[in-house]
């Protein structure tokens, strides 16, 4: 076996990474690569692409998304307290190994490997993954690597027992098999269905539409105009447009349309003429529905929740999806249905004091975050769960 560093993701043919981790809309070729080649991940941004690949002979083994970085921005685990704590103590935090999905807080597989492999041939192939990401981290002077929201068996086989697991927790809706919306607000209490009703009441009965636009139909206008909610909402929000650019969107929607959806919530005029009041763009698999990027025009109230969150369910349930996503954090979503779930990582940090404290920390965390996933469930509006 042979493993090769690739600095970008132009080093390796599309079909050969896909056929290892392409069944996912975020670790597939096109995605990692418009990234690339948009300029939104490269050494100017802080993501300069290391990403691994094993070969035996002529066939690809395995793949696993790298990144070199050279800040925290982007990643939806936060560890801007221990760069803290290495820069009083005069050290350097960064830069460091990340393997993730850029800007993309979703489950996943971090390492693709070959179907036929055994059980243990998958065991040697992570060992060996792990070696490479150690010696990495050992010839260049990095403070350590991190791999973040892989699925929970990768996460035990990337952490063994000499590396440092981390909890965290998102919010998802599940698809129980619901005849329609109203259907879903049947299994919550009444006063939590009325709450949601009232919430959405100004859009069903006003004058706003709203569109669910397939991927191979976004027109190129339809677009520009969600980049440019996207940016401007963005902007008020941190200063700044946003990690990703127009060339991202329409290379990505280029390239795997049938994985995005683009809703839009429109106010129809007394002349007829549409008004943009808001847009977003999702993601989706076969089985998943992924909320990623919104962005208004005017601020509304309720907007947001209706397109983001209300919406999609109702696309989920049309579609027979069984997950939907809707982002990072939010406990505000529990009281609209959205069930706690877990979200892992997995750390090496070289420095033997700052891994003891920071073990001591994550230990700590855990048992927190367990504690909290328990009381988030009991606060869920259904009526089975209701606390």
């Amino acid at each position: 076996m042979k493993l090769h560093v690739l600095q970008s993701m132009a080093e390796i043919a599309e079909e050969k990474w896909d056929a290892l981790l392409g069944t996912n809309p975020f670790t597939c070729y096109s995605f990692l690569a418009a990234l690339e080649e948009s300029a939104c991940v490269c050494i100017k941004t802080g993501w300069r692409p290391m990403h691994l690949a094993l070969w035996r002979e002529d066939e690809l083994l395995a793949v696993m998304p790298l990144y070199l970085k050279y800040h925290s921005y982007g990643e939806y685990v936060f560890d801007w307290a221990w760069a803290e704590a290495y820069e009083r103590h005069e050290l350097n935090y960064y830069p460091k190994l990340l393997s993730a999905v850029p800007f993309t807080p979703v489950t996943g597989k971090r390492i693709g490997m070959a179907e036929h492999l055994t059980e243990q041939e998958r065991d040697q192939v992570v060992a060996l993954l792990v070696k490479e990401l150690d010696a990495l981290v050992i010839a260049h002077d990095f403070s350590g690597w991190h791999c973040l929201f892989p699925d929970k068996e990768q996460q035990v086989l990337l952490a063994g027992n000499t590396r440092l697991k981390r909890l965290g927790a998102q919010f998802h809706w599940h698809n129980y098999g619901y005849r329609d919306f109203d259907a879903f607000l049947q299994t919550m209490s009444s006063r939590k269905r009325k709450n949601i009703l009232k919430e959405r009441r100004p859009f069903v009965d006003g004058d706003i539409v709203f569109r669910a636009i397939e991927g191979c139909d976004i027109r190129y206008s339809e677009l520009a105009a969600f980049v440019a909610c996207y940016q401007t909402t963005y902007a008020k929000r941190s200063g700044h447009k946003g990690y990703l650019n127009f060339d991202f969107f329409k290379r990505v929607i280029q390239a795997r349309p049938k994985h995005l959806v683009l809703f839009r919530a429109e106010k129809i005029q007394e002349d007829g003429e549409v008004t943009l009041l808001a847009s977003a763009l999702f993601f989706k698999s076969e089985t998943h529905l992924y909320g990623r990027y919104w962005g208004a025009q005017l601020p509304m109230s309720g907007l947001h929740f209706e397109l983001c969150y209300y919406q999609g369910i109702e696309y989920c349930i049309a579609q027979n999806l069984q997950v939907f996503d809707a982002g990072a954090q939010g406990e505000h979503k529990l009281i609209r249905g959205f069930e706690p779930v877990e979200t892992y990582s997995v750390h090496q940090v070289v420095h033997p004091d700052f891994f003891e404290a920071i073990k001591e920390f994550t230990d700590r965390e855990a048992h927190d975050m367990q504690d909290y996933i328990a009381s988030a469930k009991r606060v869920l509006p259904f009526k089975s769960k209701a606390g």
